[in-house]
């Protein structure tokens, strides 16, 4: 009697440790994804990502913007009291030439430092951006220099991630032949963490052409998996996107696809 009530006692503390261990195995992984997914997480990274447009509304013609966009990380210290995050965008970008054909080159530099000013439970950061007329063709590029601001708000727990990024910016510079530019972005994400890894993501960039009134809204339904190799979390994704409201020769269809690095966290 006291062997069967002792295997039975062991048997629970068998099933109590195995629950906790899954548990927390699933919570790291949670953990990797939120930290992958993250742009306010405080670790270097190196994205590689690529938007595809096969459809645009009222132009037979297809986009391409293949990014690269690295992330680096600074300590609060005694110029700066908070902690601080750059990230620079370099484009790769193929536009249709309007004499038929397509151009493919470096499109316009952006880069944003956001300053972390909340880390609690809702994590905001705030800060400058600027975009470079760096364009190898006319077609790729505004010709202008570009200043404004960008704005992160991101709540985390380890079922998911959701958050906000808005940008604003207007041109101040650059080539006179070319038009002014004023442009906002807005990008809401949900981020839903999944056993093994696994995650459905929603992150549809909002564009506003404030300057000329053209917009389009895309909505995104896609999946993505991370897992930790070393000290690098691996971050694989694929994400369709269709524009349910638009103005002007904007994006119908697009394909967000991209592998993400974070390094060290």
């Amino acid at each position: 009697m006291r062997t069967g009530r002792m295997l039975i006692e062991y048997l629970i503390l068998l099933f109590i440790l195995f629950s906790f261990c899954r548990y927390a195995f699933c919570q790291s992984e949670a953990d990797d994804a939120n930290k992958s997914n993250n742009p306010l997480n405080l670790a270097a990274s190196f994205n590689i990502q690529d938007y595809f447009t096969p459809s645009l509304y009222g132009v037979s013609a297809h986009t391409n913007d293949f990014l690269l966009r690295p992330t680096i990380p600074l300590g609060a210290n005694g110029i700066v009291p908070v902690p601080e995050i750059f990230r620079l965008t370099v484009p790769i970008s193929t536009r249709p030439d309007p004499a038929g054909g397509y151009n493919t080159g470096l499109g316009d530099l952006n880069l944003f430092d956001i300053f972390l000013l909340s880390q609690s439970d809702i994590q905001i950061g705030v800060g400058p951006l600027v975009t470079a007329p760096t364009a190898t063709d006319p077609t790729l590029g505004t010709g202008k220099w570009q200043a404004g601001l960008a704005a992160v708000a991101i709540s985390a727990t380890p079922a998911r991630l959701l958050g906000g990024l808005i940008q604003w910016q207007h041109s101040f510079a650059g080539q006179s032949a070319r038009p002014s530019v004023q442009s906002l972005t807005a990008q809401p994400f949900g981020i839903f963490n999944l056993p093994g890894g696994w995650y459905i993501r929603s992150t549809g960039i909002w564009t506003f052409d404030l300057q000329h009134g053209d917009y389009y809204i895309p909505v995104g339904l896609g999946a993505g998996k991370a897992w930790k190799s070393g000290s690098i979390i691996y971050n694989t994704f694929l994400e369709p996107q269709y524009s349910v409201a638009h103005s002007g020769s904007t994006p119908k269809w697009q394909i967000f696809a991209g592998l993400n690095m974070t390094f060290g966290k």
